[in-house]
């Protein structure tokens, strides 16, 4: 019995110790987290969070009104000298006339073991630092002090939004988190739609809580003699809490064709979908996809704006005066737009000048940029509507938001489907969008306020052709000439490449990139006609694109063609394998072995063609006299593919790795 009982009370003490771990304050930290080496569950880890907590109110300010204040404070555990990085923290705010944010940052300090003691360092005035990235953004910045490999560093930041917004909140990140916690308390005012995404989910609980607001008021009376009276009122109401906590979820691990790593780490978002104050009407924001659109468009900066007409109204009609075809109108207007109206880099799917000022002025953001293109379009008699997008960078707009964008390029309807323009991008051409744009699908909305989901991933396969002839010497060494044609998405990757650099830095670039050979009698074709494929043309001499040994050269017949690695080496993958854009990889490749050799080792043909049309690899080779003819055939005919497909692709890439990398072998006679 005295077993059992000991027993038992070992398990409670256990179960109180592990919660009590839970209870995390800072300015405790401990002698074991300091003297830890590794990370428990994953050994490679450079750093940990050890706790993170936050919480956002929205709280009744007597001069401001409801506000929303948000705390942070975090603790976080380095491990090796990759991880000295967290030192460096920061908290984007906006600040700009419509939206001023104010942010703090407190009891910041660094803890070390010295001499078998915590010594204490405190983050000092020098250590605070501002940033300004754009006119709306700007960041508060703290280098944490005597940041060391053992080092626990801990930090509070608080946030006041003169607005009801709640901010994202992740929990996960690049290093592993042993325990996260978010707190949202939400007035029975405000109605907002939680979102959660990842692959691990944490667990959230529930409250409603009375609460009140107290108002002083004072009041003046008149007559001979003025006197104030004071007053006290009170409105109660009902408060949503919300508490999120997640416990020991793993660092989200970058891996190969990943679009945004950030579209499958584990979060919570909230959107305001709607506000019911006493005594006035309900009001809706983004209860559905319907309801965000219908509000983006009555944004003076969006519907209005696609109205004006006057501005340009005059020089389109000179430039359309013959022009009678869609297909030429589309071009003209794509093309006049880029001539007169530089991107100044501002993303946004509102407009920042408004179009007839930045028409005048040359300049514009992307909204001012495509909605312009959209109103000229629309004049000009096609069916043409804006569509807004979540670039790459901002992630994959999930879910029904007014946020969720950031973007917003223009589409044209035709017979054969929509044409997606973006006069933002120097080398864009009618659906060959800025690869920033290539983001899944975007929302198409028409003057009627109704609107579409729209794909944005290509369908068409991007041709690369590769035309390589060459010839060996006994030596070893390697003289040839190369013609390479790019077409569509990897015409504008190149002309994007090429532009802004002199030659020589080109050229350099290039030499470096293919084995250190040495390029001569460089040409371009079609550098400006952006509606062509650009050519380039080189010969080349390079020395170590082959071995000599015991008297035999083993050559690699792609040269610096060939692909080395497969790019997926994990064992299992969780998220989409994203190439951006379908491609075919063509080369024909003729080679001339030098007197006196012969082919002792030819690698064998092969093929492989993946399920559902997702790809094929072709190698053929063949051998006359001493003339080699190789033909080979990489094509990817899926823009994004499914995790579940990851195990055939990762195979296919196996082969193909091993085909090109496979050697001739040439011997003496």
């Amino acid at each position: 019995m005295k077993i059992i009982k000991l027993f038992s009370l070992t398990v409670i003490l256990l179960i109180a110790s592990k919660a009590m771990s839970q209870e995390f304050k800072l300015g405790k930290v401990s002698i074991a987290e300091l003297e830890q080496k590794v990370h428990p569950k994953d050994s490679a880890a450079a750093a940990a969070i050890l706790y993170k907590k936050g919480t956002a109110r929205i709280e009744y300010d007597v001069n401001d009104g409801f506000v929303t204040v948000t705390d942070v404070e975090t603790r976080i555990k380095i491990y090796k000298k990759e991880g000295l990085d967290w030192a460096n923290q920061d908290v984007w705010y906006y600040n700009y006339s419509g939206l001023r944010e104010k942010v703090s940052f407190s009891d910041a300090v660094t803890y070390n073991i010295v001499g078998g003691k915590i010594e204490k360092t405190k983050l000092k005035s020098d250590g605070v630092f501002e940033e300004v990235l754009n006119k709306y953004k700007s960041l508060k910045k703290i280098t944490m002090p005597n940041v060391k490999e053992g080092s626990v560093i801990e930090f509070k930041y608080s946030i006041k939004c003169p607005q009801e917004m709640i901010r994202d909140w992740d929990f996960q990140t690049s290093i592993p988190v042993n325990y996260s916690e978010f707190s949202t308390f939400i007035p029975e005012y405000y109605t907002f739609s939680p979102r959660q995404k990842g692959y691990f989910f944490p667990k959230a609980t529930t409250a409603r809580v009375a609460k009140s607001i107290t108002f002083n008021n004072k009041e003046r009376s008149g007559g001979r003699v003025t006197s104030t009276n004071f007053s006290t009122d009170y409105l109660s109401y009902m408060e949503d809490q919300v508490t999120y906590k997640a416990v020991d979820f793993p660092a989200m691990k970058d891996e190969a064709y990943v679009n945004n790593i950030d579209n499958y780490t584990s979060s919570v978002a909230h959107e305001l979908s709607m506000t019911k104050f006493p005594n006035q009407v309900l009001k809706e924001y983004s209860a559905d996809w319907a309801s965000v659109v219908r509000t983006i468009y009555d944004y003076d900066d969006f519907g209005p704006e696609l109205n004006k007409t006057g501005y340009f109204e005059d020089d389109l009609k000179k430039i359309l005066s013959g022009i009678n075809t869609p297909e030429e109108k589309i071009l003209v207007i794509l093309n006049h737009v880029k001539s007169n109206v530089k991107w100044n880099k501002y993303y946004g799917y509102g407009c920042d000048n408004g179009v007839k000022k930045a028409y005048k002025e040359k300049t514009g953001n992307i909204a001012d940029i495509n909605l312009m293109l959209t109103a000229m379009l629309r004049y000009s008699g096609l069916t043409a509507n804006p569509v807004l997008v979540s670039t790459r960078a901002n992630g994959i707009a999930l879910f029904p938001n007014r946020t969720a964008f950031n973007y917003v390029i223009a589409a044209v309807e035709t017979p054969n489907g929509y044409v997606l323009l973006d006069a933002s991008e120097k080398f864009s051409v009618p659906n060959v969008l800025p690869l920033r744009v290539l983001n899944w699908s975007g929302r198409l909305i028409r003057k009627d306020g109704s609107s579409e989901e729209i794909n944005l991933m290509p369908e068409k396969t991007s041709v690369d052709n590769v035309f390589l002839n060459y010839s060996i010497d006994s030596a070893g060494k390697v003289t040839g000439k190369t013609r390479r044609q790019y077409m569509d998405y990897n015409a504008m990757i190149t002309r994007g490449n090429i532009e802004g650099l002199k030659e020589e830095e080109y050229l350099e670039k290039l030499e470096n990139k293919n084995k250190k050979i040495e390029i001569s009698d460089y040409s371009k074709t079609n550098e400006k006609d952006i509606l062509l494929p650009i050519i380039e043309s080189y010969s080349f001499t390079g020395n170590d694109l082959c071995e000599v040994i015991g008297g035999k050269i083993y050559l690699n017949p792609m040269l610096f063609f060939a692909t080395n690695n497969n790019p997926f080496k994990q064992e299992s993958r969780e998220y989409p394998v994203d190439f951006s854009f379908p491609f075919t990889d063509k080369f024909s490749i003729n080679i001339e072995i030098p007197e006196g050799f012969v082919v002792e080792t030819l690698p064998a043909p092969a093929a492989v063609t993946m399920e559902d049309n997702l790809g094929v690899f072709k190698f053929n080779i063949a051998a006359n006299d001493n003339k080699l003819q190789l033909s080979i055939l990489h094509q990817i005919n899926e823009a994004i593919v499914s995790a579940e497909k990851y195990e055939m692709l990762k195979e296919y890439y196996k082969t193909m790795v091993e085909k090109e990398t496979e050697k001739i072998v040439l011997k003496r006679i």
